[in-house]
């Protein structure tokens, strides 16, 4: 027990007769470098600064509706959300389902790309971007609030709460720190990210990358994951929907590889800096 790390921090700070909850501040931060980091991929492939700005934020709002209501349909205690409705939206009790925010993110994205007459495929490649590097800086606030754990463990990393307000089962208790695990997946799927864009690649190879990558992590995070209940065949929620969105991406994949054989090439262009903006109409096309 001596070995492992102590967590003291409540899950809520208190300024003054402020409080901060580090589950919302996480998310704050996530969102403030989301935006500088798809804005900017957003206009330099054709789309308006207005449109670009303007798809974050509908994907920000949409994807905590979905990422919540998914949650609370994998609670063994749904009846308590429904005899309470505000708690399916109190997300600062903490509870996210990412699967619910992707869910929820590629319909917006589909249907901003459809109105606005954009590339849909230059739309999911940002969209995942903000599905990497944000999402690790939002599982801060998991961390610290414990409501992300993995059973019970002596390892050297295994965390300890101390704090009988975070959502650890135990008090005093070591676990394994299931969402530090996921964080470090994230930043390695960040990394992947980059430079499946660096090679330059047809729009949507990024998100299809990504959609591989992702499903296969949580399918196996989740068997370290102990705070969520088996729905099936020995699995959680989660890696049910793995299952689901490898079946259909993992075919995809190879009819896109097949009919575009140099879709990994790295293509002879110039430097995003110096390439011109896309109209929408032939970014349409390229797309």
């Amino acid at each position: 027990m001596l070995a492992v790390i102590t967590q003291p921090l409540d899950p809520v700070l208190q300024l003054g007769p402020v409080p901060i909850h580090w589950y919302g501040l996480g998310y704050a931060i996530a969102f403030l470098v989301g935006f500088r980091l798809v804005v900017p991929y957003m206009t330099k492939r054709g789309v308006s600064d207005k449109d670009a700005n303007n798809l974050v934020w509908w994907c920000i709002v949409m994807g905590i509706i979905g990422g919540r209501l998914y949650f609370v349909l994998q609670q063994p205690n749904i009846a308590d959300y429904l005899r309470n409705p505000v708690r399916v939206i109190a997300v600062w009790e903490g509870g996210m389902a990412f699967f619910g925010s992707l869910i929820a993110v590629l319909v917006t994205v589909m249907v901003f790309a459809y109105v606005k007459r954009l590339s849909v495929w230059v739309l999911l490649d940002a969209a995942v971007l903000f599905g990497t590097l944000p999402h690790a800086i939002g599982r801060l606030g998991n961390i610290i609030n414990g409501d992300i754990l993995g059973p019970p463990s002596d390892l050297p990393w295994a965390v300890r709460y101390t704090s009988p307000q975070t959502f650890a089962p135990q008090v005093g208790v070591a676990y394994q720190p299931a969402g530090a695990y996921e964080m470090l997946i994230s930043l390695g799927i960040f990394a992947l990210i980059l430079f499946v864009i660096s090679r330059r690649p047809r729009p949507g190879t990024a998100a299809l990358v990504w959609g591989i990558a992702y499903s296969v992590a949580q399918f196996g995070i989740f068997f370290v994951r102990a705070t969520e209940p088996v729905v099936a065949f020995g699995l959680k929620q989660a890696q049910v929907t793995a299952l689901v969105v490898l079946l259909v991406l993992v075919p995809v994949v190879a009819l896109v590889r097949a009919r575009y054989p140099d879709i990994w090439a790295n293509r002879d262009i110039a430097r995003d800096d110096d390439v011109a903006p896309l109209t929408p109409q032939a970014q349409k096309e390229a797309g």
